[in-house]
């Protein structure tokens, strides 16, 4: 499968592009960024071709993969979609519901295949984790703790601006909530307030009744940076792995996109649907941090 990657940050560098360079069953044929000086540095870094008009690029491909900030990627997003072009997305899917859900039409229309990376979701050992707690069942509450810290020397997203305006709780909330659904369901309700070092606690309330309660910051103390899944029920309490290999996972969602793409109805459980469905959440969230109130969805 031919990838056009769209990006040329930190992350499209050393996770995107070191997956689908390294990768058997991918070619990294271009890259594209809003800035052609960036872009022409980088696809040479990744030999490879550098293209100044992403329709150009769009049309040599079979697939996009994009690391770009989420109100940049979702149109983006779009536009590859009605061109026919796969689509391998990063977290979160757009800041704006509607724009999450044009995404997931034009998937739907044009019949492409999606995933969206969810970094944990494509680790081995926390996929099996996952499905093994969503079998046993059982479940009364969850809590789920990502406690990034980016805000310090030498850190490649000091100075993400989308990171710095949105905070925690769309960088990494996504992941959480990519944690939580599989196991508790739907969510009905949200409440959000905001604490120390930039932190948004979020209780959210499942439509068969469980609870999670989630953790989320960027500007965690380095001895305190940490990722924590717990779930609670019948069966005990169970801690899901944390930790990833990120090129490692990416790599391996680039392996599903193909297996995706192959089908005559894609159904990946990370694709845009599952993702838009993140979107909302968050937006009831942040709405509820900015209203003081409950949310229901």
């Amino acid at each position: 499968m031919r990838f056009g990657l769209l990006g040329t940050g930190y992350w499209a560098e050393f996770t995107q592009g070191a997956a689908l360079a390294a990768h058997p069953r991918a070619e990294l044929a271009g890259v594209w960024g809003r800035d052609p000086v960036k872009a022409a540095a980088l696809s040479a870094r990744l030999d490879t071709d550098a293209y100044q008009d992403v329709d150009d690029l769009l049309a040599e491909v079979d697939a996009v993969a994009i690391a770009l900030p989420p109100d940049v990627q979702a149109p983006l997003a779009v536009r590859a979609a009605k061109a026919g072009k796969h689509l391998l997305l990063d977290k979160p899917l757009a800041l704006d519901p509607a724009e999450a859900d044009a995404v997931v039409e034009a998937a739907a229309r044009s019949g492409v295949a999606s995933v969206v990376f969810f970094t944990h979701r494509f680790v081995p050992e926390a996929a099996a984790a996952l499905a093994q707690a969503r079998e046993t069942g059982g479940w009364m509450a969850a809590s789920v703790a990502f406690l990034g810290s980016i805000y310090h020397e030498g850190s490649p997203y000091l100075e993400s601006a989308w990171r710095r305006e949105h905070g925690g709780l769309w960088d990494v909330g996504p992941h959480a909530l990519a944690r939580v659904l599989p196991v508790l369901g739907p969510v009905r309700e949200v409440v959000a307030v905001a604490g120390a070092r930039s932190t948004t606690h979020v209780l959210v309330r499942h439509e068969a009744g469980a609870v999670s309660d989630l953790t989320l910051t960027l500007d965690a103390p380095l001895a305190a940076a940490s990722v924590r899944t717990v779930l609670y029920g019948e069966a005990g309490v169970v801690e899901l792995p944390g930790g990833a290999d990120a090129v490692a996972a990416f790599a391996t969602a680039v392996d599903e996109l193909i297996e995706q793409a192959g089908r005559d109805e894609p159904d990946h459980p990370c694709d845009a649907a599952f993702a838009a469905q993140i979107v909302h959440i968050l937006a009831a969230a942040q709405k509820s941090l900015d209203t003081g109130t409950a949310v229901v969805i």
